[in-house]
């Protein structure tokens, strides 16, 4: 099936604010091993952009925040060494990782193609029950970007995606996306908070919603690659006006 053009992005805004830093989430925020939570609250710093790229990660810091021994620390920093969240450099430390605009255009181009998919079948499969909680989802993000709450927007925002991959039936798909898509969740931080951007990322979402209710899966596709191919144009200017954030290509 062939898609609609994409339409030319907004001008790319190469301001950025960052995010606020916020403590470490508590270890009783998450479920798993003691390990697996101290994993989980690291990553969720580094993705929520609380631990910025360049951050020198100090292990005796985050045992003190956690309160735990060094060997989970240790343990959590070797699995997103793995997923190249985090940079392990003999003789010098672990620093938190610079954006790769390489890695962010691959995660891009492969969390499209799952998208595009999902959401063609869904909008040819949806039931009543499934409609209900994407309009909910909507509305809870209307009521966000009316307050302003753009950390609450952005998991909502999240919450809308899953859901559709979810909707796919297929149970892979939603875990799939999520680790082709990590590079550029983190690097959304940087996008969202940009003027007019929260309110464009909306009613994008809208008109997704829109092709899904009228079972069109070709609007469907059409809208969400739209939706997805924003970021790209985004974040180039970004990369060249913030090179402290960007790994050089």
């Amino acid at each position: 099936m062939q898609d609609a053009p994409r339409q030319a992005p907004e001008v790319p805004m190469p301001e950025v604010q960052l995010p606020p830093r916020k403590p470490l989430r508590p270890l009783d925020a998450f479920a798993g091993s003691l390990a697996q939570r101290v994993y989980a609250s690291l990553r969720e710093a580094i993705l929520s952009m609380s631990f910025r790229p360049g951050d020198i990660l100090r292990k005796p810091e985050v045992c003190a925040q956690l309160g735990v021994s060094r060997s989970p620390v240790s343990e959590a920093v070797t699995r997103l060494a793995v997923e190249h969240l985090v940079r392990i450099v003999p003789q010098a430390g672990t620093y938190v990782a610079r954006f790769s605009l390489a890695e962010v255009r691959e995660g891009a181009f492969l969390r499209e193609a799952l998208e595009l998919a999902a959401v063609e079948k869904v909008a040819q499969t949806i039931t009543d029950d499934e409609l209900t909680q994407l309009r909910h989802n909507l509305r809870l993000q209307q009521g966000l970007l009316e307050d302003h709450d753009f950390d609450g927007f952005y998991q909502t925002d999240a919450a809308m995606h899953e859901l559709i991959l979810t909707f796919t039936g297929y149970r892979r798909v939603a875990a799939l996306a999520d680790t082709s898509w990590v590079h550029v969740n983190r690097a959304r931080q940087l996008i969202l908070p940009a003027p007019g951007r929260v309110q464009s990322t909306y009613a994008e979402h809208q008109a997704i919603l829109a092709a899904i209710e009228t079972r069109d899966p070709v609007a469907a596709r059409a809208a969400t690659r739209l939706h997805l191919g924003r970021l790209i144009g985004f974040l180039e200017p970004l990369a060249l006006a913030r090179p402290d954030l960007f790994e050089p290509d």
